[in-house]
């Protein structure tokens, strides 16, 4: 017997799959996804690997978490390729409803994580967290999973649902990994399939800010303005590429730090023609 992928599209499915499975009292990790996946995704599945008996992996393009003027419809999608992907690294079960699916007609309840939700990505992305709190909400109760993975790369998103599952008692352990960087430092990202060669380059400046800034915190430099100044100053130098924010933040809060003592997180968003591209990292 190879290994196949199970792939349930219902809500019923995922749920027997996952009932039986903890019947027979095995661990499941749940990995949830919008699909298009690249090694990111698939460091989070080795990390669900290592510590559970069966893994699941949700595709599902979550609507409530895009704005009005943002890619909801050109969001890649490439679920044959994903699933291909996920056989490989034997994961047990992927999860992928339809919108219908996940959101009955007339659906009016939201989960949010007030103050947190407004900060970093919240603030350029207004009603964002809340798609995001609701639909990671809504994947615990159908999968049930013992532990769920994310990744570093979305810390504001990291932030938010940890506080979540602290605020409401929820039966996960959420588990964060690292960035996983293309050769050249670049943090990978579905949307990096949006980038023309030229701004590929130029995406590179998002890195650049935040070594620039370790180094002068290697280098002893606490005071957080100083910090944000010199990693706004790398943006300066490069065309076409619009900074939507560079803050030093408390890791958990996401409230400014007037100083990077304690340990912070860098974190950084700009828009690179159209495209909007994030990365962070912890000092």
């Amino acid at each position: 017997m190879g290994h196949s992928l199970k792939i349930c599209t219902s809500i019923d499915e995922m749920r027997a799959a996952s009932r039986s499975a903890l019947r027979a009292g095995k661990r499941v990790g749940l990995v949830p996804t919008m699909g298009a996946l690249h090694e990111g995704h698939l460091s989070l599945v080795r990390a669900a690997q290592v510590s559970s008996d069966v893994v699941a992996v949700s595709i599902f393009v979550n609507p409530t978490q895009f704005g009005p003027n943002e890619d909801l419809a050109k969001y890649p999608r490439s679920f044959e390729r994903d699933c291909q992907m996920l056989e490989r690294e034997k994961v047990d079960v992927v999860f992928a409803p339809s919108v219908e699916e996940m959101y009955p007609m007339g659906a009016v309840t939201w989960v949010t994580v007030e103050g947190l939700s407004e900060k970093l990505d919240g603030k350029s992305r207004p009603g964002h967290f809340r798609g995001v709190t609701t639909v990671v909400l809504k994947l615990f109760h159908i999968v049930e999973p013992d532990r769920a993975f994310f990744g570093q790369k979305d810390a504001a998103q990291v932030a938010v649902i940890r506080r979540m599952v602290r605020d409401l008692n929820l039966p996960v352990e959420i588990v964060v990994c690292p960035i996983v960087r293309e050769p050249d430092g670049l943090a990978m990202s579905s949307r990096n399939a949006y980038l023309s060669p030229e701004e590929r380059k130029r995406a590179l400046v998002l890195r650049r800010s935040l070594e620039r800034v370790r180094k002068l915190v290697d280098a002893g430099q606490t005071d957080a303005a100083q910090l944000v100044a010199a990693g706004r100053e790398e943006f300066g130098r490069e065309i076409d590429v619009r900074l939507d924010y560079f803050e030093i933040v408390n890791p958990e809060t996401l409230d400014l730090v007037p100083d990077i003592s304690g340990g912070a997180l860098l974190a950084v968003a700009a828009y690179v023609g159209t495209t909007r591209l994030i990365d962070n990292m912890l000092v």
